[in-house]
Order: structure tokens, then sequence, then C-alpha cells
């Protein structure tokens, strides 16, 4: 670290600026700038080497006081350039599907201070969980760190829509590991936070999306849940497929085809108001979607499935 040796010299010198103040001080005295009569005296000129040794260390302290804003700002800009180089690698092994290998290079700044570093870390540890072979003590462990993530890198900036998108997304997930109270309990938050990130970026399609979820999941929601729920809330959550298909249309419309996930849900909910024309037409889409991933492959798997049974 080259940095703090050659900053020594210059907070010597910032010390020495505050000893060469004295003889300055003494020098104006009481008179302050009207004792100008008193500055140009026998009292002063009879004593000028302090005066002059004090006025070189104030003037090497103010140079010094510039040398170090100058460092200080360059360290500043190859930080950001460095965040910028790791986001850039993050988003390119994110498209290429390598999960672990993303997750490795994120977890090496899981002490970051930057929310974009760590929104990203909180996807990709979900990701990591998501994995098929991910043990169950393994994916909850996992779960919780990514919340953790998502939370500090909203804490760091609340007008990042990823941040209350991914916050949202990883609230929902620990919902599963904290009972049905808790799970109805974070559903106003989930949508809270969804809806902020769509606000903050209405061309945002899988924040589009994940609100479709939402009125699906309560469009669908078993009977026994909807009377616990009942008891628990005065108001619990609903929605309908109706205001689920109204999402997932508008994801539709701002990124055509961005994830097969929302074509499978356009064909689930059109089977849910009965109309297996749309439903078919949809489900095909979902099932040629390319596979890039495990959830990819699933989905095909899922949609086939459907469409046999129409």
């Amino acid at each position: 670290m080259a940095l703090p040796s050659r900053l020594c010299p210059l907070l010597r010198l910032r010390r020495g600026a505050a000893q060469s103040v004295c003889p300055l001080a003494r020098a104006w005295g009481s008179r302050g700038h009207c004792g100008a009569r008193g500055f140009l005296g026998s009292e002063v000129i009879g004593n000028t080497i302090p005066f002059k040794r004090g006025l070189l260390f104030s003037a090497l302290s103010y140079l010094g006081f510039e040398t170090y804003q100058v460092i200080s700002q360059a360290a500043v800009v190859h930080a950001t350039a460095k965040v910028e180089e790791i986001l850039e690698q993050a988003d390119y092994l994110y498209e290429s599907g390598e999960t672990e290998k993303l997750y490795q290079l994120l977890t090496q700044y899981k002490e970051s201070e930057d929310a974009e570093l760590l929104w990203r870390l909180a996807r990709t540890s979900r990701d990591i969980a998501q994995l098929s072979r991910t043990s169950e003590e393994e994916k909850k462990a996992l779960v919780y760190e990514a919340l953790e993530y998502a939370k500090r890198a909203l804490e760091k900036n609340e007008s990042s829509f990823a941040a209350h998108k991914w916050y949202a997304i990883c609230i929902s997930d620990v919902g599963d590991y904290e009972g049905i109270k808790v799970k109805i309990a974070n559903a106003y938050i989930i949508k809270e936070h969804f809806e902020k990130a769509i606000e903050l970026n209405p061309k945002d399609a899988t924040s589009i999306h994940l609100m479709g979820i939402w009125c699906y999941t309560f469009a669908e929601m078993p009977w026994y849940q909807r009377r616990i729920a009942k008891v628990l809330f005065a108001n619990p959550p609903s929605s309908t497929y109706e205001e689920a298909l109204k999402y997932f249309h508008r994801a539709e419309q701002v990124d055509p085809n961005f994830y097969s996930k929302n074509l499978l849900l356009l064909g689930k909910t059109y089977l849910k108001l009965n109309n297996k024309k749309l439903a078919a037409f949809w489900l095909v889409k979902a099932k040629g979607y390319p596979a890039h991933t495990e959830e990819d492959k699933q989905i095909q798997t899922e949609a086939a499935q459907l469409l046999t049974g129409l």
C-alpha cells in the first residue's frame, strides 16, 4: 500500500503548519489588520527569521493540503473505476449463466458499501440457492444471506429500483421459512417495494412481471389460507387473475420474450380464466423458449405438460 506512506510527509507538514501559525499570530498581535505600522516596525523587523520560517511552513502546508486533495480525488476515481470494472465482469457472467463463477467473484466484495454491488450479491446468492444441487441447509443460509445483502443495498441507495426489487424478492423467499403469518404480513411490504421499483423504472420488465406474480399468488390462494389471513388481518392482501394478466402483458410489452416464466404465466393465467386458445398460444411460446438456465428447462417441461392436458 504505497498511498499511506506518501501521505505521511503531508501529514507531518500539516502538523508543522499548526506550529508555524504562532509567529504570524504574534506578529499581527492584538492590532489585527489595523496594525500595519506595528507589522513594519522594529518589533517585527528585529525578529524576521521566525516569521519567514512560519510563512514558508504555511505555504508548504497549503501545498501539502492541495496535494492531499488531488491524491484523495484520484483514489476515489480509481475506486469508482474498479467498481465499474467489477460490475461489468459480473453482468457478463450473469448473462452467460455462470452462476457459481459470479458468486465467487462478488463474494470477494461482500463488505462493499456500493449498492450496485450489493444487490447483485443478493441476486447471485439467491441464484445459488435455487440450484438443484444446493442442499436444503445451504439453501436456507443463502436465502438469509441474500436478504442481508439486499437490505444493505437499499440502505445505501433508496433510489435504486433494483435494490427495491431484490429486497422484495428476498423477503418473499425468507417467508418460506417463517410460517404463514409472517409470509402474509410480508406480502404488504413486498408489494410496496415492487411498486416502488416500477415507479423508479417503468421500463424494467422484471419488476412488472414480479408484481404480476404477486397478484397471481393471491388470486390462487387456497381457501384455508384465506381463512387464516382473515383471522390474522383485518384487510388481508388479495388480488385477481385479471389483475395478474394485466401485469404479465405489460411486462411483455415493455420487453417482448424477456423471460420464459412470463410466457408460462400468461398461459397459466389464461387457463385459470378458461381461455384455452390464448393459453395454448403462450404455452407454445414458453415451450419453445431457448433454455439458458435450469429454470428455463423446468419451464419448458411444465409448458409441455400443460399443453398435453389441453
